[in-house]
């Protein structure tokens, strides 16, 4: 219509531009074209046709089968990643979106609106501050245990630094996260944890002797190795305040999940290995540039031994005999050069990381074995004596051939007193309950002070 009034003069190629959103050089090749052939030279040449770089049929069969089957349960990123390194074909993430979405698969993984916060700034540069948390999940599916991956991330880079399964969120796996931590990049400045007990004591906690000693709670055995290699603890008070390492455990639920799967993964050990070493190739992918390049990890002290540092530490009193008590045992001390008795010395006891035991006095470790067990620990171990089997009794609780006391045998007497009578005679009479009791005369008892009746 456009055109024809063009055509017939009666508006200008500028004024078709305008309505048709066309520069004036488009609407005169289109005049020309429609007056030499009719409304079919407006008609665009590939209508009809399929696109050159449209994906074949074969090609959507195959990734909505891989998607289905291999990679199940994979998010559309991870599974354009992997459709690219393992399956050689180079997809866009939208492309697998849509076929996918047109085969009805979606996504496994869905997202929440996005509320609004103030983002906060990285710190610019690595090793200036760590996030630690521990992400409980069935890592192996919905029918698998549950563990605890306990990890940390870098705030200024992104990358995680060491990551390890355990059981629970222990004290223990975090000293072997940050002894790991420690050996391959350095120590930390600050650490951001949340305000779980292994980093801090419960201020409703009642304080102990030696903290009301000391005036205030001392620190936690995770919280010593920090306050020994001078990493400052940061608490967070929301899950939002340490969001990183928050949508990290999200990730890799995600994404972890995945890879175990793949692999095939039954055991906590091997979840372990299949971790470490796709823990590069995440980090090359997710990881950022700091804005200050270089490292602010410290090196360790010279004086610090990690067998020393990261253990858990207790103080004991030997005894007399020269043994110190560690769980349902003893340990015997042995004789050295320097002392031959430790007897009624404070000690420290040592439990490594690798379950072995050591003892310090005065920063000297002393030569120790299991002691041999106590009498009552030998007596415990004996056979117990059997019980003897109580005989029967009849319904009426006695034994079998017994005989019930007649009612003027002289069991039933009772004990004569010291004048003669038995007790059954000097006890009162004993009124029935529809008896009434004479009313007490008070006429004859002195009125009490103050001329009232109490």
């Amino acid at each position: 219509m456009v055109l024809t009034r063009v055509l017939s003069g009666q508006w200008t190629q500028q004024e078709a531009g305008r309505l048709l959103g066309l520069s004036v050089r488009q609407v005169r090749r289109l005049q020309h074209a429609y007056a030499e052939e009719g409304v079919r030279a407006l008609v665009h040449g590939n209508r009809g046709r399929a696109p050159a770089h449209a994906l074949s049929a074969a090609t959507r069969s195959r990734v909505a089968q891989l998607a289905h089957g291999k990679y199940a349960g994979f998010n559309y990123q991870h599974l354009t990643a992997k459709l690219a390194e393992e399956e050689q074909l180079a997809l866009g993430r939208t492309t697998v979106r849509r076929v996918l979405a047109a085969a009805g698969r979606p996504s496994p993984r869905t997202r929440r609106a996005p509320k609004h916060r103030r983002r906060r700034e990285r710190m610019a540069q690595a090793g200036m501050l760590l996030q630690a948390d521990g992400s409980r999940h069935r890592w192996l599916g919905p029918d698998g245990p549950y563990w605890t991956l306990l990890g940390g991330i870098d705030d200024a880079t992104g990358e995680v630094s060491w990551a390890v399964f355990r059981d629970q969120e222990d004290a223990q796996g975090y000293m072997e996260w940050l002894r790991q931590v420690v050996q391959r990049a350095g120590i930390p400045h600050a650490l951001y944890v949340d305000r779980h007990g292994i980093f801090r004591r419960s201020p409703r906690e009642r304080w102990t002797p030696e903290e009301e000693l000391a005036g205030g709670p001392l620190p936690t055995q995770f919280g010593r190795v920090l306050a020994e290699l001078g990493i400052r603890v940061i608490h967070a008070l929301s899950p939002q305040a340490k969001g990183r390492v928050e949508r990290l455990g999200g990730t890799f639920q995600d994404r972890l999940c995945s890879e175990l799967r793949l692999a095939g993964v039954r055991t906590q050990a091997e979840a372990n290995r299949v971790l470490w070493q796709w823990l590069p190739q995440f980090n090359a992918r997710f990881g950022v540039p700091a804005a200050v390049p270089g490292s602010a990890y410290r090196a360790p002290p010279p004086a610090f031994v990690p067998e020393q540092g990261f253990c858990f530490q207790y103080t004991r009193v030997v005894a007399a005999d020269n043994t110190v008590r560690w769980r349902d045992g003893s340990l015997q001390l042995l004789a050295g050069r320097e002392r031959v008795s430790y007897a009624r010395a404070q000690v420290e006891l040592h439990e490594r990381l690798d379950g072995s035991v050591a003892i310090y006095y005065q920063g000297q470790c002393l030569a120790a074995r299991p002691a041999p067990p106590s009498a009552p620990v030998l007596r415990a171990r004996k056979a117990p004596r059997p019980t003897p089997t109580p005989a029967p009794r009849t319904a009426a609780g006695l034994s079998p051939g017994a005989r019930r006391p007649a009612a003027d045998h002289p069991w039933r007497e009772p004990f004569p007193q010291k004048n003669g009578r038995t007790a059954r005679e000097d006890r009162p009479p004993v009124l029935p309950c529809s008896a009434s009791l004479p009313a007490p005369d008070n006429s004859r008892q002195p009125a009490p002070p103050g001329g009232q009746n109490h």
